[in-house]
């Protein structure tokens, strides 16, 4: 049987807020033993039930920005306040498994991480419609009326940006979402840049052809 190893490489979800990244990116961890959630590091304080390294990586302000200045953070932002980004030992550790690293983060970090590593591949998240978003996001009732204007603005600017993607997925049905980003990986690892040994493999197979044409 024939068995190519690929080049493991990050895959970055981004969508705007409460289109269901979070919960797209659970399920393919979960369906895919080969891809590892990353876990962001953040300034702000636990919340009620979170654990650290676990929902997030909680540093204080002064250890986040020495990270930053070491050149520890693969991308970063302060948002509302507090900073938030990737350790880029979440990629070292993924890689070295020769897993691939599942980003869940904004379309800025997206494009840092973009930047820093060759070979990221970006996918944006849709919502079905506009009214099936803005209903997911009144359920949840977590914010008033001006939090929901901001989260608005900033999904319009992030809808811009999502040309600038690889790829575009419509979140309509969780299964049906999972499974086209397990196409899109597939389609990824078949890349023949991301091949190991390709070549050699390739050179292999031509005389294996050669040896069986003498037989004929």
């Amino acid at each position: 049987m024939i068995r190519l190893e690929h080049v493991p490489f990050p895959l970055v979800l981004a969508a705007p807020s409460g289109v269901g990244k979070t919960t797209v990116a659970r399920a393919l961890c979960a369906a895919e033993p080969h891809v590892v959630f990353s876990v962001s590091a953040t300034t702000r304080p636990p919340r009620a039930g979170e654990r650290d390294g676990v929902d997030y990586w909680f540093l204080t302000e002064a250890e986040f920005r020495a990270r930053v200045a070491a050149g520890a953070m693969l991308e970063w932002a302060e948002v509302h306040g507090h900073l938030y980004g990737t350790p880029r030992a979440n990629l070292e550790a993924a890689q070295a498994e020769g897993r691939h690293l599942l980003l869940d983060i904004d379309v800025q970090g997206a494009q840092q991480v973009r930047q820093r590593v060759p070979g990221t591949v970006l996918v944006f998240l849709l919502p079905p419609s506009v009214e099936v978003w803005l209903a997911r996001l009144r359920r949840r009732g977590s914010e008033d009326a001006a939090a929901l204007q901001r989260r608005l603005e900033a999904a319009r600017r992030e809808l811009l940006a999502a040309a600038e993607f690889d790829y575009i997925v419509v979140n309509d049905a969780l299964e049906e979402t999972v499974a086209t980003m397990r196409a899109i990986l597939r389609a990824e690892e078949g890349r023949t840049t991301r091949l190991r040994g390709l070549e050699a493999w390739l050179h292999r197979l031509a005389a294996d052809l050669d040896r069986a044409a003498q037989t004929v």
